[in-house]
């Protein structure tokens, strides 16, 4: 009786939000999420001597699939303990039946193992309710268990409701929150709030605000000096808010620190490029901030030194720098070299808009291609035949 008294009332909380009315409770997908903090509710102050040991409870979270050094991890740096295997069989049985896969378990656990002993009817179900309700995938709220820790009706509600009245729709709303789940952790009125306001204050359309928050809603992460600060360092380089590249600046700026940001222009400098190069790059391909400093040093190398490329045909696309080494440029360029080898291709071919583009223009162009004469290049593009070089290309 209680779980569909529970249902009841979560269909009145949805319907209380403001929104374009396409999240109504009509059917419940596979998907569900957890709260915030180390709520003393919903562990109900089990006293010690009602908790299992620290080997019961290892043994308990390796039978779960946990490798037995993450349980000790949690045993005894973070003291965890279960109440009882039922009763943590119960929270993962509820978890199971809202979508969630036994991974997704696991990785909840081992940030938030309070799950675990969470009262699965009073404390996980009315939230799992919800964000079904709203059509949230498990996969991504495994990624934010805290947000589970939260109080449905002072927290996540108040969240939901005010992004409704930023962002255009509830699918938005959910696109946003798989880019960033951490997001919704945030006070609504002392977190949200004030970083809409300061971006309305340093000029953004409220248009602008809504996208901005789709692309990287961990903007209400930030607080409004941080904001103020990045709007001034993309003013610094002529980044105004009309220009179409600007949101997408604002959200690589808005996930680094000032720091980064001067250390890394400093290290593109450092590799042969000249301030305005860089700046020109990153207007282009924002996340060529996000590469840790040795990632860019390895890719320019190999580009330079390997491929025989002048670095500024290669600043000139800056994408080449955001594609990963390992996953792109080398199998790419195995297959290249095999086909060079059996006078397929010419070795003198412009190599940047060859290596460039998606993995389905590239697969059609030179794997599909060439496969029945050259079985070599499948192999190639599969990681199965190493890059070795391309001989005589200049």
């Amino acid at each position: 009786m209680f779980p569909s008294i529970c249902r009841r009332r979560l269909v009145f909380l949805i319907r209380q939000i403001p929104g374009d009315g396409t999240s109504l409770f009509q059917s419940i997908p596979d998907a569900i999420p957890l709260a915030r903090s180390y709520s003393s509710t919903a562990v109900a102050g089990a006293p010690n001597s009602a908790l299992c040991s620290a080997a019961a409870t290892a043994s308990y979270l390796v039978s779960c699939g946990f490798s037995t050094a993450d349980a000790a991890t949690l045993t005894t740096a973070r003291n965890f303990r279960i109440r009882s295997p039922e009763k943590a069989d119960a929270a993962r049985a509820l978890l199971r039946s809202y979508g969630f896969t036994d991974a997704d378990i696991v990785r909840m656990a081992r940030s938030y193992s309070m799950i675990l002993n969470a009262d699965p009817e009073r404390i996980i179900r009315p939230k799992l309710d919800f964000f079904a309700a709203l059509g949230f995938e498990p996969g991504k709220l495994a990624t934010a268990p805290f947000v589970l820790a939260r109080s449905l009706d002072k927290h996540i509600v108040p969240c939901i409701q005010f992004l409704r009245g930023i962002i255009a729709s509830d699918d938005l709303i959910r696109l946003g929150f798989s880019r960033c789940p951490r997001a919704l952790m945030v006070d609504p009125e002392n977190n949200m709030r004030p970083a809409v306001e300061a971006l309305r204050r340093c000029g953004l359309p409220d248009a602008a605000i809504s996208k901005l928050l789709v692309i990287h809603m961990g903007v209400l992460m930030l607080s409004p000096d941080r904001i103020i600060q990045i709007f001034q360092d993309l003013k610094a380089i002529d980044m105004c808010v009309e220009d179409s590249r600007f949101l997408y600046c604002f959200r690589v700026m808005s996930s680094v620190k000032r720091e980064t940001w001067l250390r890394k222009l400093a290290l593109y400098k450092s590799l042969g490029l000249s301030e305005g190069e860089v700046i020109k790059a990153f207007k282009t391909q924002p996340t060529i901030l996000l590469s840790a400093d040795e990632t860019i040093k390895k890719k320019v190398r190999f580009f330079v030194d390997e491929l025989k490329l002048e670095i500024s045909d290669i600043v000139e696309r800056a994408v080449t720098l955001a594609y990963s080494m390992e996953k792109c440029i080398l199998p790419r360029c195995a297959v290249l070299s095999v086909l060079m080898k059996e006078g397929k291709i010419q070795r003198d071919i412009n190599l940047l808009p060859a290596l460039l583009g998606s993995s389905r223009a590239f697969s059609a162009r030179f794997v599909s291609r060439y496969a029945d004469d050259v079985p070599d290049v499948v192999k190639a593009y599969e990681g199965k035949i190493k890059f070795e070089g391309f001989g005589y290309h200049s």
